[in-house]
């Protein structure tokens, strides 16, 4: 009888053994599933054989509880690049080895190009789809009344089915610490009134920065009019009150339009950001060089020419555009 039992118990070990060591058929190359959160040990052996990713899910789970893995099953999404054991499996999503998605948020984007990308990837749970971009921010946290420019550019790794809210949240929060650092450590004499002026004209050096060399003297020429009451005069701004009525060409009667941003008739910083700044951009302006230019033109190679006087901003222009023209 024991020796029955015990060849009984040693051919049980070497199927145990036999299943767990043999590597999964994959239904596909690579494999993606993913399992959903709360799920036991035997809700997730379930919804891997339902995806065609085990043959016997009870065989998985009893493999499972036999190792003490029955409370360690971690949701999420994975993918299986190559056949894997059902003891390899289980390590996996008992460690919570998920696969990655990712979202690049580019400097420059505006809020609603940050929205469209969002609302344009397949992995992201779209919950915002329906929200006003004051829903948005009461949900994440916010205290502004405008969202543009209070997202830090970034790539952001998440989980497939994550909401959207969730990215925004990160990135929201991460040009806060990325502002409220850079703001701590400012240069004294800055004519900027708080932290939002400063994100404000960060955002306007973004998009003013054609070559990255040139992106602090380009702060500090803004920086230098702010402090004499010089109009701005910076195309980005007059283009983005313009909204969707701009249609890539930017006329005399834009500039000559009033709006809230445009700064060709308006003095100051304009009433919010324009665009997403990086942390270049936000160096820039808070930790400018020490210049007296006043001006700058396109030298047409994405680069700029400074000047101190108008005489000589009058001739760079001259030189680099109307004498191209």
């Amino acid at each position: 009888m024991i020796k029955r039992l015990f060849v009984l118990l040693l051919l049980l070990a070497v199927a145990v053994g036999y299943y767990a060591l043999t590597p999964l058929n994959l239904p596909a190359t690579p494999f993606e599933f993913t399992l959903k959160s709360g799920s036991s040990l035997k809700g997730a052996a379930r919804q891997m054989q339902q995806v065609g990713l085990l043959q016997q899910g009870w065989a998985f789970a009893w493999m499972g509880r036999a190792l003490g893995k029955s409370g360690q099953i971690k949701a999420g999404s994975y993918e299986l690049s190559e056949p894997v054991t059902p003891l390899r499996l289980l390590e996996i999503i008992s460690k919570g080895e998920v696969s990655m998605m990712q979202l690049s948020v580019i400097e420059g984007w505006s809020f609603s190009q940050l929205r469209a990308a969002l609302n344009a990837h397949p992995d992201v749970m779209h919950d915002t789809a329906t929200l006003s971009e004051v829903e948005i921010l009461q949900r994440i946290g916010a205290t502004e009344l405008q969202a543009e420019g209070l997202f830090f550019p970034d790539t952001y790794y998440f989980n497939k089915g994550d909401s959207d809210l969730a990215i925004l949240r990160r990135a929201y929060r991460t040009m806060q610490n990325a502002l409220s650092e850079q703001w701590q450590a400012r240069d004294e004499g800055l004519p900027l009134r708080d932290i939002y002026q400063a994100l404000t004209l960060a955002s306007i050096v973004e998009k003013e920065t054609g070559a990255e060399a040139d992106r602090g003297m380009i702060a500090a020429v803004f920086e230098n009019r702010l402090r004499r009451g010089m109009l701005l005069q910076t195309d980005p701004t007059v283009i983005y009150g313009l909204g969707e009525r701009f249609d890539g060409n930017l006329r005399k009667s834009d500039l000559l339009t009033d709006t809230p941003y445009n700064t060709y008739t308006r003095g100051g910083l304009p009433p919010t950001p324009i665009a997403l700044p990086g942390k270049a951009a936000l160096q820039a302006v808070l930790h400018p060089p020490k210049t007296q230019a006043l001006y700058f033109v396109a030298r047409g190679d994405g680069s700029s020419v400074f000047s101190s006087t108008l005489e000589e901003h009058n001739r760079a222009v001259y030189r680099y555009q109307k004498s191209h023209r």
